[in-house]
């Protein structure tokens, strides 16, 4: 029998073995039959014997699950993730079951610190990477990455918040590998990552992140920092500590109004939650059509400032869940606090920047505000001298809300199990990433 023939039979007997199996079963046959190579130049998955070539055909389609469309008939194929609601390890499975399904190589650069914990399942040397994947290289900077590389061809560059000053290292990184097709943040957010350059360098290439892997943890806070004023906690502690036992009124959040400024993954977390209470929920965003069958948000109202100031004059409870972009910082302003509805509670969890604090302290101090539930900042770590700390209607954490033992880990994976096995399977990619618009 040829060779190739016989990589053929091998592959579609690869194909029927169980999924621990079957990637590393077909690169040893590929070894042993003399295959000196399973990747092509082009990137096509393949192999040559004797001067005979066998290249895979595409026997994968994108996966029927993502062509869902309930709540948001804009978009024709559901590209974001969500760590709850999503199919986990669709591709990856086919990848595992049907190696001959693969259409290119994914040949991963990786810029963080290497002693980076959250990133094991991809850099450390006894996690299993998909099939047909290789980490090339980790580091923070140019220098760490020997020019020889460029022959390796690398097509992905994963980002870690790790890696000291990254808006100034990844420009670096892809003029030195501009073989580089595919970046991958492993935060939500990208506004470490944000420079001049950023639009341009990414126009030609795809850009992902992690969203969607931290919304349950942050839409579960909000709910306790609601119920902090609601049941007034405060007291509850001061009396405890007093060893006093006096009776006192406390309100009911079903009835109440929620608004959501950032209604994104985080957002309609806490909107299902929310609604679980009995509360009404508004919402603020870019596109409000993308929500109108939305089941779980009762009103939406699109952006700027009047939008702003009529969600926050019908919430009791406001939640700002908005990325840090050129158009939201300090979006959050003195006018928007004037226009709060009596006894209001501002709550916090998208980014410091969005919201002026000067104007915030004033509102919590004259009481236009009730109080407010801070888990970002201006500036982290909140300095000593920073007038929050002595404010007695605040609630204050320090940006680790989403912070389980697993969080980094988890979105790590995400990039390993789910984004990775796409991008060799020629799918479209999970959460992609608009860099002009920071989201």
């Amino acid at each position: 029998m040829p060779r190739s023939s016989a990589i053929q039979g091998f592959l579609r007997d690869a194909s029927r073995r169980n999924r621990n199996d079957a990637a590393r079963c077909c690169s040893s046959a590929l070894t042993s039959l003399g295959a000196t190579s399973l990747v092509k130049p082009n990137g096509m998955i393949g192999s040559q014997t004797n001067n005979e070539h066998f290249f895979s055909r595409r026997l994968y389609s994108p996966s029927v699950y993502l062509l869902k469309k309930a709540w948001d008939p804009s978009l024709a194929e559901y590209k974001y993730w969500n760590r709850e609601e999503s199919k986990h390890g669709e591709a990856s499975y086919v990848l595992d079951m049907s190696p001959e399904s693969i259409q290119k190589e994914a040949r991963i650069l990786c810029l963080a610190s290497d002693d980076d914990a959250a990133n094991s399942s991809l850099t450390d040397p006894t996690s299993k990477l998909p099939f047909g994947s290789r980490l090339l290289h980790v580091g923070t900077e140019p220098t760490d990455f020997p020019q020889s590389l460029a022959g390796e061809h690398p097509n992905v560059l994963f980002v870690s918040p790790s890696c000291p000053h990254a808006r100034l290292q990844l420009p670096l990184i892809l003029h030195k590998f501009p073989s580089i097709e595919w970046i991958h943040v492993r935060s939500a957010g990208i506004d470490f990552l944000e420079s001049d350059e950023l639009p341009g360098i990414t126009k030609r290439r795809i850009m992902t992140n992690a969203k969607g892997q931290f919304s349950s943890s942050l839409a579960e806070y909000v709910m306790m920092a609601c119920s902090y004023f609601a049941k007034n906690i405060p007291m509850l502690l001061e009396q405890k500590g007093a060893k006093v036992w006096n009776d006192f009124d406390i309100e009911e959040l079903r009835g109440k109004t929620m608004g959501i400024v950032g209604y994104g993954d985080i957002g309609r977390a806490t909107a299902r939650l929310a609604s679980v209470y009995g509360m009404k929920v508004v919402a603020l965003r870019r596109n409000p059509a993308k929500s109108k069958l939305d089941p779980i948000c009762d009103e939406v109202y699109g952006t700027g400032k009047l939008s702003l100031q009529r969600l926050m004059s019908v919430s009791d409870y406001v939640v700002c869940s908005a990325p840090s972009t050129v158009e939201t910082r300090g979006m959050v302003n003195a006018d928007a606090f004037k226009a709060s509805k009596k006894n209001q509670v501002f709550i916090n969890l998208g980014r410091g920047p969005v919201v002026d604090e000067n104007a915030l302290v004033e509102s919590l101090k004259n009481g236009t505000l009730r109080g407010a539930a801070l888990d970002v900042f201006a500036t982290e770590p909140l300095p000593k001298d920073h007038p929050f700390w002595n404010l007695q209607n605040i609630l204050i954490s320090p940006h680790n809300m989403d912070k389980t033992a697993t969080f980094m880990h988890e979105a790590t994976e995400f990039f390993v199990n789910e984004n990775v096995p796409r991008f060799m399977l020629g799918d479209t990619l999970l959460n992609p990433v608009n860099a002009t618009l920071g989201y």
